[in-house]
This record gives C-alpha cells, sequence and structure tokens, in this order.
C-alpha cells in the first residue's frame, strides 16, 4: 500500500514539474537578468551642465526612448519568442541528451578502467621500486656529514 502510494506521490511530483503554474509578475525570480538588461535612458542619454536642449526636447526624447523600448522589446518577444524559446530548448534537450547518456558513462566506463590499471600501477611499483628505495635508503643510513668551520 506504501509503495503504491510513493508511486502515486511520484507521478503527481513528475506532472507538476511540466504544468507548474508560472508567476506573471515576477518573471525573472532567479535575478538572473539582473544587471545586464536595466537600462534607463539616464544610462545612455546624459546632458551635462551648459549644454542643455530645450525641457520639451527633453522630455520627449525621455518619452519617445522609453516607449520604443518597451513595445520593440514586446514586437521582438512576440514575433521571435516563441521560436527561440523552441531552439533554446532543443538545445538544452540535446545537453542533457548528451551528459546523461554519453559523458557520464564515458566518464564511470573511464573511472573503471583506470581503476585496474592503477592496481597494476601499484603492484609493479611495490614490486620493482620498493626493494630497490629500501637497499639505497640502508646504504645511505651509514652516511655520516660533518661540518667544519676553517679559519
Amino acid at each position: 500500500m506504501a509503495e503504491e502510494r510513493s508511486e502515486l506521490d511520484e507521478r503527481i511530483i513528475i506532472k507538476d514539474q511540466h504544468t507548474k503554474e508560472i508567476d506573471l509578475v515576477n518573471r525573472d525570480p532567479k535575478h538572473i537578468n539582473e544587471d545586464v538588461v536595466k537600462v534607463d535612458f539616464e544610462d545612455v542619454i546624459a546632458e551635462p551642465v551648459g549644454t542643455y536642449s530645450f525641457d520639451g526636447v527633453w522630455k520627449t526624447s525621455y518619452t519617445t526612448f522609453t516607449v520604443s523600448k518597451y513595445w520593440c522589446y514586446r514586437l521582438l518577444s512576440a514575433v521571435l519568442g516563441i521560436p527561440l524559446a523552441i531552439v533554446w530548448g532543443f538545445l538544452f534537450a540535446l545537453i542533457s541528451f548528451c551528459h546523461i547518456w554519453a559523458v557520464v558513462p564515458c566518464i564511470k566506463s573511464y573511472l573503471i578502467e583506470i581503476q585496474c590499471v592503477s592496481r597494476i600501477y601499484s603492484l609493479c611499483i611495490h614490486t620493482f621500486c620498493d626493494p630497490l628505495f629500501e637497499a639505497l635508503s640502508r646504504i645511505c643510513t651509514n652516511i655520516r656529514v660533518a661540518l667544519r668551520k676553517e679559519i
């Protein structure tokens, strides 16, 4: 009974991942575009002291910049948003597929094979090098160094 319940919960969780509600107010909850695309009129156009245009020109420029940026973005997202969403969805699906079905199995296979090679390498080192270095250390233990200061 508990297994059936966990399977049902698992199916509900999987379904919720694909049909979850989208927040239409906060569209950047992880703040990935916090510093990138926040461009206001004052960030692009500024008049230094002493070189001011007419107030009407300044206000009209501000309104034109703000409205054109707003509507150009909306039109571009309406025309290109869905095709680009398909492209990005396909690309990230391809990356996930390659990672799941090619990269991770290759790495696991490599680690299994390298473990076998590592054991053989370790065996060779312990068989041939350990006795040699042990003999050299016994030879060198009888060496005495004396420092004398001559005047």
